[in-house]
């Protein structure tokens, strides 16, 4: 297959090109290389990407330009006929979505216009995009139902992403477009975001520097490690969304529809403590954490938890990584990157 990765410079879109690669598909990647962090993380992961492209002798093009030009995304999708579109470009973080919402609407509201656009023009099979579990906002029922309703964000990154996916419905419903949206449950692990919390903890663990617990160290994550990510991405990729035939408007069901739109969480369903994860790393580093207890940020959830029962009964998949395995991989990769 011929497969567009939007966002292949960052963490999962890095991952999922070589996994792809290496099966023997064709990819064109498609990133901005801005630098909301490190642009040189970004070319690092890029240089790795055509480094596996020539090694397994498969077909790899990459284009630096910003999905919200429209001109750049009709280009692309004018010299390439995709067999799958997966788009993980996205401004992500929680925070910085209370600081610079202007970026969340160029990157997650237009940029998807852009690609939605772009897809129905060009009668793409199957278009498979990155939601998030931050869109269950402030629902406490545990575990994470994508049969439950999520209309209640707590921040500006989930409203965007919870925007994309009532896009792509629309988009769905109209003009029969296939479009599954995968709700990411904390990814974690080698080649990871500067910004998130396990390559924070690390650094500041190795250096001898305090740790900032938020939430006084209370929340419970279901972490999901980046490789258990990319295969769940892979077979969703593969199996293209149809419609539910079951699916009822006087009872409608959120995470399906009457038109070919579908939607998964991609998780451990395993939710681990904060303190044990941060214990983990402590483990593997052989070093013990300075911890600085904090209140509960704004926009910040207390605790996530997966329902995957769709995934696995449609995909017959299972996320499994555990953490000490997930852990020791990314602290690994972070010392041998950092020379730590």
């Amino acid at each position: 297959m011929k497969v567009l990765i939007t966002g292949c410079a960052g963490f999962i879109g890095f991952h999922l090109a070589r996994a792809y690669l290496r099966r023997g598909d064709s990819v064109v990647g498609f990133d901005s290389v801005n630098d909301y962090y490190d642009p040189g993380l970004k070319q690092a992961r890029l240089d790795q990407i055509q480094e596996c492209a020539t090694s397994a002798g498969a077909d790899y093009q990459f284009i630096r330009a910003n999905l919200a030009d429209r001109t750049a995304v009709e280009s692309c999708f004018g010299e390439h006929q995709f067999d799958r579109v997966v788009h993980l470009a996205a401004q992500a973080g929680v925070r910085y979505s209370l600081e610079n919402p202007h970026a969340y609407v160029e990157s997650n509201v237009i940029a998807f216009t852009n690609v939605l656009e772009a897809c129905r023009h060009a009668n793409v099979p199957h278009l498979v995009y990155a939601s998030t579990s931050s869109v269950y906002g402030a629902n406490t029922s545990m575990p994470f139902s994508e049969g439950s309703g999520v209309d209640h964000p707590i921040q500006f990154y989930a409203a965007t992403k919870r925007a994309n996916e009532l896009m792509a419905h629309t988009y769905s419903h109209l003009y029969q477009l296939p479009t599954t949206g995968l709700r990411f449950f904390t990814v974690y692990g080698p080649w990871g975001r500067p910004d998130m919390a396990l390559f924070l903890f690390a650094k500041n663990i190795l250096s001898g520097e305090p740790i900032q617990l938020f939430n006084h160290g209370n929340h419970t994550r279901d972490f999901t490690y980046v490789d258990d990510i990319v295969e769940g991405v892979m077979r969703a990729s593969d199996d293209i969304a149809a419609p539910n035939m079951d699916w009822s408007s006087d009872a409608p069901d959120p995470g399906s529809s009457s038109a070919p739109y579908r939607i998964f969480n991609i998780g451990n369903n395993n939710p681990v403590k904060l303190l044990d994860y941060v214990e983990a790393i402590e483990k593997v580093t052989g070093k013990t954490a300075q911890k600085n207890f904090l209140p509960l940020q704004p926009g910040d959830v207390p605790d996530t938890y997966a329902d995957v029962s769709r995934l696995v009964s449609t995909l017959g998949y299972h996320p499994s990584t555990s953490v000490e395995h997930g852990v020791a991989e990314f602290v690994k990769w972070f010392r041998n990157y950092y020379g730590v």
